[in-house]
């Protein structure tokens, strides 16, 4: 049902005319290359086909200004995975504002969103739920305040296609939360 090719075909629908941008399949690392001599127009590469990936990396170039899309990956700051719990707790900081888009966009989707803490090897043991509920809080201010354009075009792509009714309601996000508790349980 989440097919990668059809995230492509409606990002590029939805933002290529006005963004000069285009969601790529990479083989690697996910990475933000913005047009140069080589490529004349801007790259969010995701890994490896993964639906998720390309969705988090939807909700980084969301996020990110005008200034910041002309730099490579965003300009941001970014440690890999093996961070100690200072390291993690900067991580979690930045990370809240792109992964409540991703939430909102997996929404959209009909898609299960999954928390990234994305510190496996590391020495810091992440609170993933209190992560999650940080992401929450953030998800509902960001529906009160009402979607940024570009997550809101995206979310009525994403809708459309995937026949999701609209608009968005913070009790959604509870449920799909409360879901996700009863099978880990």
């Amino acid at each position: 049902m989440h097919r990668y090719q059809d995230l492509i075909k409606l990002f590029d629908s939805t933002f290529y005319q006005t963004y000069n941008t285009r969601l790529i399949k990479g083989d690697e690392e996910p990475i933000y290359i913005p047009a140069n001599q080589t490529c004349d127009y801007n790259q969010i590469v995701f890994a490896h086909g993964y639906f998720a990936s390309g969705l988090h990396e939807i909700a980084h170039w969301c996020v990110a200004g005008k200034q910041r899309r002309q730099l490579e990956d965003y300009g941001y700051w970014y440690l890999p995975d093996g961070r100690d719990n200072q390291q993690q707790a900067d991580f979690e900081k930045v990370e809240i504002r792109p992964q409540a888009y991703e939430w909102i966009l997996s929404e959209a989707a009909q898609f299960n969103y999954r928390v990234s803490c994305d510190n496996l090897n590391g020495s810091a043991e992440p609170d993933r739920h209190a992560f999650r509920q940080k992401i929450r809080n953030e998800v509902a201010i960001i529906l009160e305040q009402g979607l940024p354009p570009r997550v809101a075009a995206l979310v009525d792509s994403l809708a459309k296609f995937y026949n999701t009714q609209l608009p968005l309601k913070i009790e959604q996000f509870a449920k799909q939360e409360s879901t996700m508790n009863s099978k880990a349980a």
